[in-house]
């Protein structure tokens, strides 16, 4: 039933920018304090009280537009968006309509459809238009409590209200729920990269309003959009989509009509519910906001703040491949954290071997970092360590195995490996004078096994090899070893 149909999807993404004070009054934007403690006249909205607009959120709002390949307009206004809710105190919403900060951007992103576990079938790059990113003040929250009980409540913490938010709306370009996904991924590691967001979903930092519709393959016309709000997780949004999507092929197959509306997401019936009918913009009585002057960008302005910019998420992908050979989804995990592509760049032209230190971080040091609940700015072992091991191992002066054991004493005290293996009582064996007198040793004392080696048992060389290595205690390089322990056998 779903080739019959395309899906149509676009997403208004709101960012909250990490400024320490809100938008438009010195209240602070921590999060986790005590209802209602960050608030005063001007975010609770009381009579008199006038806005003063935040400099340092038009700042990032600059970084995020051009890591998105924005056009930033040189003069932009607020507006006030009229709606009623028990958390917006003002009763109206400072944010932006017709000449908003930014416009007209994109992104190219690698996109792939999965499979039911998750996983990539074929990566491919796409383009997905961006038609603004404009700037708002965030609403208060609502807290509901026995809502099926005759005693239920409800309380508002207005913490949030006045926070800034930079709300990037999409071009109806994405054709399904993981290319959606993809794409607010990307957006997510963009704005860590240049220090803009935190990207927190959890602690509602990063939140998702999806536009979806279908119509029949090969038309042009749009079919009936329904919006799904406050999505809180990667996840949610795919799940989210996948849900209205089915939904909606039901009942235009069942001869009915979608209708314009908006819903909410229940994660745990795993469904969609009507929330209420969609606004369209005249509902919200727009009208430029009379207590803010407009935004007035200069061109040298932006062009500092282009200057300043990171190399961004996709782009180092794609050099990481080309300049460090590495593979994709490798490239892709690297780049996914800008401390942990900064890491591997560091520890991959100081060991002189790219592909070694990619993987030691992504295996062995991911593991040490989540069982000890660290991020990789925070280990005790630093790239330089990690360097010096790897050109170890290339050497010869340690194997692999004890790279392991060195690697996790790293991440504990942070140590050099030199310092760490001279502990462990010295590096590897590659003395052959020396593994071959072990050698001799253990054949001499395993006759029996000697014996069934020479009558073609020959997948005992194992037990000889590990009975060298053992006796070595540890040390001896495998290589030597199999090389020593098989001209031995075969006399």
């Amino acid at each position: 039933m779903r080739e019959k149909y395309e899906v149509v999807i676009g997403l208004e993404v709101h960012a909250q920018l990490k400024t320490a004070s809100k938008i438009f009054c010195s209240c602070s934007t921590a999060f986790g304090a005590e209802p209602n403690s960050h608030t005063c006249p001007v975010c609770l909205g009381l009579p008199g009280a006038l806005p003063v607009l935040n400099g340092t959120a038009i700042e990032m709002a600059a970084r995020a537009a051009l890591a998105l390949n924005l056009r930033i307009n040189h003069e932009s206004i607020f507006s006030r968006k009229n709606y009623f809710y028990p958390d917006l105190p003002k009763g109206y919403q400072i944010s932006q309509y017709d000449r908003p900060f930014s416009e007209h951007g994109w992104v190219e992103i690698p996109t792939a459809e999965r499979n039911d576990a998750g996983h990539a079938k074929e990566w491919r790059l796409k383009k997905f238009g961006i038609t603004r990113l404009h700037i708002e003040e965030d609403a208060g929250k609502s807290l509901h409590e026995g809502l099926r009980e005759s005693s239920s409540k409800s309380y508002v913490d207005l913490n949030r209200s006045g926070v800034p938010l930079a709300e990037i709306v999409s071009e109806p370009d994405f054709r399904s729920s993981w290319e959606a996904y993809d794409y607010i991924q990307y957006l997510r590691r963009t704005l860590l990269y240049v220090d803009v967001c935190d990207g927190n979903m959890e602690e509602g930092n990063l939140r998702c309003d999806a536009n979806v519709s279908i119509r029949t393959r090969g038309s042009e016309r749009f079919g009936t959009k329904v919006e799904l709000k406050n999505l809180n997780s990667f996840r949610f949004v795919q799940k989210a989509l996948e849900y209205e999507i089915d939904r909606q092929i039901a009942v235009v197959e069942a001869g009915d009509r979608v209708v314009q509306e908006t819903r909410l997401w229940n994660e745990r019936e795993a469904r969609t519910y009507s929330m209420r009918s969609k606004e369209e913009a005249h509902d919200y009585r727009y009208f430029p906001e009379p207590d803010l002057p407009p935004i007035v960008v200069a061109v040298d302005q932006v062009a500092r703040v282009r200057e300043a910019l990171p190399e961004l998420p996709e782009p180092r992908r794609r050099r990481f491949v080309e300049e460090y050979g590495l593979a994709f989804d490798d490239a892709a995990q690297l780049v996914d954290n800008r401390a942990t592509a900064d890491f591997f760049e560091e520890t991959a032209r100081d060991s002189g071997n790219p592909k070694a230190a990619a993987n030691w971080i992504l295996n062995e040091l991911a593991r040490e970092l989540k069982s000890s609940g660290t991020e990789i700015t925070e280990s005790p072992l630093k790239s330089d360590n990690l360097s010096e091991m790897i050109r170890m191992i290339d050497s010869g002066a340690i194997s692999g195995k004890m790279a392991k054991e060195v690697l996790t004493e790293m991440c504990r005290s942070g140590a050099p490996a030199a310092e760490i293996v001279k502990g462990m009582g010295g590096g590897q064996v590659s003395d052959e004078s020396q593994i071959r007198e072990i050698a001799a040793r253990v054949v001499e004392s395993n006759p029996k096994q000697l014996d069934e080696y020479r009558a073609g048992r020959t997948a005992l060389l194992g037990f000889f090899v590990g009975q060298v290595i053992k006796q070595s205690g540890g040390r001896a390089n495998p290589r030597i070893v199999n090389e020593v322990v098989k001209e031995i056998l075969e006399r």
